[in-house]
């Protein structure tokens, strides 16, 4: 027969002080998670323009009125995907803060687990999303180095 833990029949309380720090934080969460819905709405307006703009853009960077390298419509997709992939770190930030709310008002803990699975999430994706950009850099910034390094050498 299989022994138990004594941390199997643990059960986790939250202190008073601790589920005012849950509801605070809730509200930072659901601020930002506003703030990043407002944003997303933003850079699709972006995005759209520069489609619908997308043809002013390209002639008058090719009549060399403007200093824009890239064709309108690249710049319209590069705005959408990057709103796509902010939409679901504010979307985890939005479950975090709702649902936290809820737990603590009603004491429930199935909702609390949700709540920290949400920013669990949020956080995860971040991350990744940032250890995404840094390797870019790094190797941006090695791909510069060796351009320089070539076109030095080829004086």
């Amino acid at each position: 027969m299989e022994q138990n833990s004594s941390f199997d029949s643990f059960e986790f309380h939250l202190t008073q002080e601790a589920q005012g720090f849950l509801k605070e934080t809730g509200k930072w969460a659901m601020f930002l998670a506003i703030l990043g819905f407002i944003a997303l709405a933003f850079m699709l307006l972006g995005g759209l323009s520069m489609f619908a703009m997308g043809d002013a853009i390209d002639s008058a960077s090719s009549m060399g009125g403007s200093p824009m390298s890239l064709p309108g419509t690249v710049l319209g997709i590069i705005y959408l995907i990057a709103a796509g992939l902010y939409f679901i770190p504010v979307l985890y930030l939005y479950k975090f803060a709702s649902n936290i709310k809820q737990a603590i008002a009603n004491s429930n803990t199935i909702q609390l687990t949700e709540a920290l699975k949400n920013l669990k999430s949020h956080y995860k994706f971040v991350g990744i999303i940032t250890i995404i950009a840094i390797v870019g850099w790094i190797i941006g910034i090695i791909a510069m180095i060796s351009v320089f390094a070539g076109a030095a050498a080829g004086m």
